[in-house]
């Protein structure tokens, strides 16, 4: 009986060093600047402002806070409870309720998911900003080498008209974008691929900008659809290692140093945000932008799909059910408030979201002005906002390449915070799991190179010529967070 309990002593004091070992923020805003940089994500710049625009302007504030109340709240404060309490990752955490340990490994396997795609956005922007540093904007304007034959870079009201092309009996649609008048043509049949020499450009139904061929032809060489796998992208796959290489170092020395990196990575995207937000603010057209995003639609609240989009939107910008809150709040110090953290963190993230609606919109509604075309028409969702539009938009504002570098380094920023902690999620759980792994410092950094390498290796898949078409598939899905 006494060696039984001598090894039952020895067995908790080895535990007990196992967990001595484990990690604590050390700064007083470590662990919220974190959960914030985790939260507040690309999707805040290019979703929100989208949907709000989609689902009736200012009317979707409406069931937006209803859900931040009633389910954004709560589940956060949920998510940092179980962290805190157990000081475990989401893996291992669900051991005080065995039956929901499934919950943790779920949040693992859709994580992974979201990680796989996720660099691959950094990446993107990791070659946009180096193209970037030039006095000319590569996608200022059409390029033979690259450009379709409807790319249209002079949006001057003398040499570009848009028009419907409606008028079949007069008209002549072609697929280049352009219309032509087919009413003083004689003694031949209108073609488009044969005499439109001969024919009168009325304007064009269907025009796109540089910086849409740029993205399709240059950065990606975009393959004809999701079955059409094509080769890798070699300069995709160099920004995709950098990108991992910066995810790797960020997390290999642990919350030590992810912890004071977000101090500038968390707060420095506002900066440029603003800065991004007082230029735009004043272009000509900025206003008539911010009122398509805010007006409001009142019949727009009878909509189901508004409401859905509402709650979703409300579990992507806040991460919920990833388990990054989770495992960030395992760090905590047992008494840490995370009630006020929760609600703190919900609001801060919301009203970054609405920030950025009123600052993408300002350039919006400038490159409506500038190339005469409906707002509706020249908003894009997704990587459309981020990689076609924006791009475009800048090129028409003295200096160019600043506010590129800016907008791309601010979308880096954005995409590091959130990818920082969606690989710690992996890293926690398996350290958690396997204690023994936090023994030695070489086990931890070797564990944690590993799981970067093997995410690594699984993302190359989207540097393919085909990539593009399975990041649009998930987030056109909703699957994942965005």
């Amino acid at each position: 009986m006494s060696s039984e309990n001598n090894q039952s002593e020895t067995n908790k004091n080895e535990t007990d060093s196992l967990e001595e070992k484990r990690e604590t923020w050390s700064g007083k805003f470590d662990f919220f600047l974190s959960a914030l940089g985790y939260a507040v994500g690309l999707g805040n710049v290019w979703r929100f402002p989208y949907l709000c625009y989609r689902n009736g302007g200012g009317v979707f504030f409406i069931p937006y806070f209803i859900f931040m109340l009633l389910v954004g709240i709560p589940l956060v404060f949920l998510e940092l409870g179980v962290g805190q309490f157990t000081s475990n990752g989401p893996l291992t955490s669900w051991k005080m309720v065995p039956i929901f340990r499934g919950i943790g490994l779920s949040m693992n396997i859709v994580n992974f998911y979201l990680v796989l795609y996720y660099n691959m956005i950094i990446a993107y922007s990791l070659y946009y900003l180096v193209v970037s540093l030039t006095s000319k904007l590569p996608w200022q304007e059409c390029n033979p080498s690259w450009s379709s034959s409807n790319c249209v870079d002079d949006y001057d009201p003398q040499n570009f008209r848009l028009v419907t092309c409606e008028d079949y009996n007069n008209t002549l649609k072609c697929d280049n974008g352009g219309c032509f008048n087919i009413t003083a043509l004689t003694g031949s049949i209108a073609n488009c691929s044969t005499n439109q020499s001969n024919l009168d450009l009325i304007g064009w139904w269907n025009p796109s900008f540089p910086s849409q061929d740029y993205w399709n032809n240059v950065i990606l060489m975009k393959s004809s659809g999701i079955d059409d796998s094509g080769t890798i992208v070699w300069q995709l796959l160099v920004a995709l290692i950098v990108a991992w290489i910066i995810s790797w170092a960020l997390v290999v020395k642990g919350i030590g140093i992810s912890g004071k990196v977000v101090y500038f990575t968390a707060l420095f995207p506002y900066v440029v945000l603003l800065i991004l937000g007082i230029r735009g603010w004043i272009l000509p057209g900025a206003a008539k932008g911010i009122e398509f995003y805010i007006k409001p639609d009142f019949s727009k609240l009878s909509d189901i799909k508004v409401w859905t989009d509402a709650a979703s939107q409300i579990f992507f910008s806040l991460s919920i059910a990833y388990g990054g809150l989770t495992s960030l709040a395992s760090y905590n110090k047992f008494q840490t408030n995370i009630m006020r953290d929760a609600i703190t963190l919900t609001l801060s993230n919301c009203l970054s979201s609405i920030f950025a609606g009123f600052v993408i919109f300002s350039y919006m509604g400038y490159l409506s002005y500038v190339t005469g075309q409906p707002i509706d028409q020249v908003v894009q969702p997704g990587q459309g906002l981020a990689f076609i539009v924006y791009p475009y938009a800048v090129t028409t504002i003295p200096p160019a390449p600043l506010w590129a570098i800016l907008f791309f380094i601010m979308m880096i920023l954005l995409g590091i915070d959130s990818m920082m902690t969606s690989v710690e999620i992996t890293i926690t759980s398996i350290l958690d799991f396997f204690p023994k792994l936090r023994k030695k410092s070489m086990y931890k950094v070797i564990t944690i190179t590993a799981i970067c390498f093997i995410q690594f290796t699984a993302s190359i898949n989207f540097t393919l010529q085909s990539g593009t078409y399975w990041i649009g598939k998930t987030l056109k899905l909703n699957i994942f967070k965005n």
